[in-house]
């Protein structure tokens, strides 16, 4: 692996792998929804999507699309709190026209008027579907549960009138602002020649803005005792999202998180699918996640289960919580979570778009990369102690938190679970 950084300020990872006959080629921009207002909310999604309706050079959402079909190649771009990413996935000989395409659609697109409102429809459809999918869309209202009125609680899409509000030349004014050499960085990964490849990233990213890029606001946290926040809808089944505050990327704790959070419900040996799903049959899916950003980060344990047996089910959650804190894991358990997770990670590295992501989410998040034997060792280095000293800290009455949506609207028989137990 090795890091270059060009006069502009462009950051350029380039990960060989000589095992494969493909290359990826991404796009990583400094930018999502934690750097909107309530004015613009949604307009890093809506503009990644705008990338792909027509260029200068490929004016056609046709022509921009036809490039990478018509090699056999893969093609992607998504956008989260922190970031925006685009990415190309084809055969080696095809690197130049990827990294063409890709700078082509990052500094380039014109943002046609009539494909603008066509696009609008689209998102308001994408929003729609969320909304209609009450175990995707818990997840919102978990996030509003925490961070309230503030960009890391709203959601990426953003809300439809707001969407419904953006006009053309709110894109080029929100590219120019972070659409940045300094705030943007690529990496390859795959099969290429390093010295060949670095020319030509420089041959078509080297003219890209060089402002300095706007940052974004921190995450306030605050929180004084237990909170349950109700979505009220006529369902079967509830879905809720049920946690803590956690920590964010470089946080000490950071790897007795994911460890924690493996084995409460990382996989189908876990605490919590044994205990809902296998022992009482309270649950079809049930997990566990660790979820870490640049400021803040969270362990929420998401589950569908019968809307008879809420309260059931959650206690046998908090039952799980409490235990941890209550008395420190076996050195048998510790040791089946961090290779689940030294395992997951290097079946998820024989890709090469994983690979490029492994690298380039670290260095635009943190600054800093590690190689995954670095990783492991970190993996590694968490002990029973760390992961009972962590436990205590995540799963304390006054730092718990649920989101539901199902048929309820009183909130107290919850509040006395996540305080108490069951």
């Amino acid at each position: 692996m090795k890091k270059i950084i060009l006069p502009n300020g462009l950051r350029i990872i380039l990960v060989p792998d000589l095992h494969t006959k493909a290359v990826t080629a991404m796009v990583l921009v400094g930018a999502g929804s934690k750097y909107e207002n309530k004015e613009n909310n949604g307009i890093s999604h809506f503009l990644e999507h705008m990338c792909f309706k027509g260029t200068t050079k490929r004016p056609t959402f046709l022509e921009v699309n036809s490039v990478i079909d018509n090699i056999g190649g893969q093609l992607s771009a998504f956008t989260t709190q922190e970031y925006t990413g685009y990415w190309a996935k084809a055969n080696t000989q095809y690197l130049e026209l990827m990294l063409d395409w890709l700078a082509d659609i990052y500094s380039s697109s014109t943002f046609p008027e009539a494909e603008i409102e066509k696009e609008k429809g689209v998102i308001l459809e994408e929003i729609n579907m969320y909304n209609d999918q009450p175990s995707l869309d818990v997840f919102n209202f978990w996030l509003r549960l925490l961070y309230g009125d503030q960009p890391a609680g709203w959601k990426v899409s953003g809300e439809k009138e707001v969407v419904g509000r953006i006009q053309r030349q709110d894109f080029f004014d929100y590219r120019l602002k972070h659409y940045t050499a300094a705030n943007t960085l690529i990496c390859l990964a795959g099969n290429f020649k390093a010295e060949e490849a670095l020319k030509t990233i420089e041959k078509y990213f080297q003219k890209i803005n060089n402002l300095e890029p706007q940052d974004k606001n921190k995450v306030v946290e605050k929180q004084t005792g237990s909170h349950a926040l109700l979505h009220f809808k006529q369902t079967d089944q509830t879905h809720f999202c049920c946690g803590a505050r956690g920590y964010h990327l470089t946080h000490p704790y950071y790897y007795s998180q994911e460890i924690i959070s493996t084995i409460l419900g990382g996989n189908m040996s876990s605490r919590l699918f044994i205990s809902l799903r296998e022992k009482n049959g309270l649950a079809y899916y049930i997990h566990t996640y660790a979820d870490s950003l640049t400021d803040h980060g969270y362990v929420v344990t998401h589950a569908g289960v019968n809307s008879q047996q809420v309260e059931k089910s959650l206690g046998l959650v908090i039952r799980d919580y409490q235990d941890l804190k209550n008395k420190k894991i076996d050195a048998q358990e510790l040791r089946r979570a961090k290779d689940f997770l030294k395992g997951r990670m290097a079946l998820s590295l024989e890709k090469s778009e994983n690979l490029a992501s492994f690298y380039a989410y670290q260095e635009l998040l943190t600054g800093k990369m590690i190689s995954p034997e670095e990783e492991a060792a970190k993996i590694e280095n968490v002990t029973v102690q760390d992961i009972w000293e962590t436990a205590n800290d995540l799963f304390q009455p006054d730092k718990l938190n649920l989101a539901m949506i199902g048929p309820f609207k009183d909130n107290s028989p919850y509040l006395k679970i996540l305080e108490k137990g069951l």
